[in-house]
């Protein structure tokens, strides 16, 4: 059975897979490496809507649905 996960390299380059995996022992693997590196241009747009997000991030309804990512282990 193939199966794809979403993974991201940290500052060091490290690859952290973003969900929880569980593999047979012994299971081989082939990563891909995507090229889609934030141009400046995205950057400023993020940047950009950030405090207008806060507001929306800021309700209670946002803390309860992202509260399950508590109990994921640190990165």
């Amino acid at each position: 059975m193939l199966k794809s996960v979403e993974a991201m390299t940290d500052q060091n380059g490290v690859l952290r897979i973003l969900d929880s995996v569980e593999l047979p022992r012994l299971r081989r693997v082939i990563i891909t490496i995507l090229d889609d590196e934030p141009d400046e241009e995205m950057m400023n747009l993020a940047l950009l809507s950030e405090p207008a997000l806060s507001v929306d991030w800021q309700r209670p309804e946002e803390d309860e649905a992202w509260s399950h990512l508590s109990q994921l282990p640190s990165l």
